[in-house]
C-alpha cells in the first residue's frame, strides 16, 4: 500500500486529488493539509511514502516543505511530487533544487497523476512529458549546477554509472534500466545510491538536470522531440 500525504490550500483541489488517489486499491491517503506547516506536521506524524504538494501555500510554501522532507538528513525523508498550475514559475525550479522527485500540472489527466504517485513511490522521478523540453531547457539556463568538462564528468562517474545516467535521462524506470543493461534492479538502485552523492544532487530528476547541464546529454531543442 502506498501511503500518500496531499497538501494544497485550495479546498476543491485538495479534495479532488485526495478522492482520486483514495479510490485506488493500492493507495491510502494518510493525511490532508491546507498549508505547509500542517503538511510538515502530518508528514512527521504519518511518515507517508509520497507527499503531493502544491507550491504556493500559506505558512510554509512548497519549496520550504520539500527542502525539509528531501534534504539528506531528513527524518522522515519523504519523496515529493509537486502539483502546480505554474509550469514556468521560479517556484517550480526552486522545488526541483530543493529535491522534489518530480512535478505535474494540476490539470494533468487523472491516470497521469495516479501513475506519477506510483512512480515516485517506486523511486522513479517523474515530470510532465508535455513540459519536459521547456523545464529542462529553462532550468539548465537559469540554475546553479556548474558545468564541468567532459573529461571531468568521466572522472565523477564510473562507466556503468554513466550508462545508468544516460538511460535515466531517457525517462527509464529502474526496471527498464535493468533490462537495458541486463542487470538486476537492485544493481541499478545501488548505482543510483552511489551516483547521487557524487553529483551533489538529491533526486533522480536532479541527476537528469545534471546530465543536461554538464552536456552528458543534449539540452532538448525547442522544436525537437520530447526529452525525458
Amino acid at each position: 500500500m502506498i501511503r500518500v500525504l496531499v497538501a494544497d490550500d485550495q479546498p476543491l483541489v485538495r479534495a479532488g486529488v485526495s478522492a482520486l488517489l483514495a479510490a485506488e486499491p493500492d493507495i491510502e491517503v494518510v493525511g490532508v493539509a491546507a498549508d505547509g506547516g500542517e503538511a510538515l506536521a502530518l508528514a512527521r506524524s504519518t511518515r507517508p511514502d509520497v507527499a503531493c504538494l502544491d507550491i504556493r501555500m500559506p505558512v510554509r510554501n512548497g519549496i520550504e516543505v520539500t527542502r525539509e522532507l528531501c534534504w539528506p538528513g531528513a527524518d522522515p525523508a519523504v519523496p515529493v511530487l509537486v502539483l502546480t498550475t505554474f509550469d514556468m514559475d521560479d517556484l517550480v525550479f526552486g522545488a526541483l533544487e530543493a529535491g522534489a522527485s518530480g512535478f505535474l500540472l494540476k490539470d494533468a489527466e487523472p491516470d497521469v497523476i495516479i501513475g506519477a504517485v506510483r512512480q515516485v513511490a517506486a523511486g522513479n522521478g517523474t515530470i510532465d512529458q508535455a513540459l519536459t523540453r521547456r523545464v529542462l531547457r529553462e532550468f539548465v539556463s537559469r540554475r546553479s549546477l556548474r558545468p564541468v568538462s567532459g573529461d571531468r564528468a568521466d572522472d565523477v562517474l564510473t562507466a556503468r554509472e554513466r550508462d545508468v545516467l544516460l538511460l535515466l535521462a531517457e525517462g527509464m524506470s529502474n526496471e527498464e534500466i535493468a533490462a537495458a543493461l541486463v542487470v538486476e534492479v537492485s544493481t541499478v538502485k545501488s548505482h543510483l545510491a552511489r551516483m547521487l552523492p557524487k553529483l551533489g544532487v538529491r533526486s533522480r530528476l536532479q541527476a537528469v538536470v545534471w546530465a543536461y547541464q554538464n552536456r552528458i546529454v543534449s539540452v532538448p531543442d525547442p522544436g525537437g522531440p520530447s526529452g525525458s
